[in-house]
């Protein structure tokens, strides 16, 4: 019986992976920045593993790091255990992106998204993101747009428990964070269009009030702004950075 439970929770999950989230989904037009084929690949800060399985499937070797322990496993339980990824190609660890002073491997691309907003100290982060790429290698960073009126109105985590410690990043912001460290940025772009945000925002309200369920009939209506949604609208939802180590660092 349990077996087949979990066969039926996997079915599910594969039908609406990675869920109900629609600027999750919106995110997933960023890989056209990405590069392909074999090569080392770091999604700090994975989630429910939907990136870390998308570089996979692009080729790369991924390490999928994640604070949660318990989404590591589920994350595990379904890429490895169900979709039978290759676990000498996607592994899936627990670990504190503040610990990566002690990480030895080196990687050729890193996306961080949705997660500096998270961290108080995100320079340092940024600084170790720097010293594990390659020479050449390639950063993307996907943070809340600091101008969103959402985020703007936000009550700040100060004790960055889980919470947001800052409302978000412009492009002025990353540059300060992420040109001192000797990064060059390539591409800022703008992502999240109102329709996305407005139909994102009612499945929210539709989940928080009669739980998922009720909302999943919801998303074949929502899923048409995701498809026609379009880089840079007036107003972004978030701002994603496409940002690379130069092959001869300055010393």
């Amino acid at each position: 019986m349990k077996s087949l439970r979990a066969m039926l929770r996997n079915a599910v999950r594969d039908l609406l992976y990675p869920g109900l989230d629609l600027h999750t989904r919106n995110r997933a037009s960023l890989r056209r920045f990405w590069r392909s084929g074999a090569r080392d690949f770091l999604d700090a800060g994975s989630g429910n593993g939907y990136f870390s399985w998308l570089a996979y499937r692009s080729g790369a070797r991924v390490v999928a790091m994640n604070f949660e322990s318990s989404q590591v496993e589920r994350a595990r339980d379904f890429l490895i255990g169900h979709r039978r990824a290759d676990p000498e190609r996607l592994r899936l660890e627990a670990a504190n992106l503040y610990d990566l002073s002690h990480e030895t491997r080196r990687f050729d691309e890193i996306i961080c998204y949705e997660v500096l907003e998270h961290l108080a100290r995100d320079g340092d982060v940024v600084a170790q993101f720097y010293r594990i790429l390659r020479p050449g290698g390639v950063l993307h960073v996907c943070c809340p747009n600091a101008r969103h009126p959402r985020h703007q109105a936000e009550v700040l985590d100060e004790s960055e428990a889980g919470g947001h410690v800052r409302p978000g990043y412009t492009a002025d912001h990353y540059r300060a964070l992420l040109e001192p460290v000797g990064f060059a940025i390539r591409d800022v772009v703008g992502i999240g269009p109102a329709g996305v945000y407005l139909a994102d925002r009612l499945l929210r309200a539709v989940r928080k009030r009669l739980g998922d369920v009720f909302a999943l009939p919801l998303l074949p209506f929502a899923l048409p702004f995701v498809w026609a949604a379009s880089f840079d609208p007036p107003t972004p939802f978030s701002l994603y950075v496409r940002a690379e180590k130069p092959e001869c660092p300055a010393s």
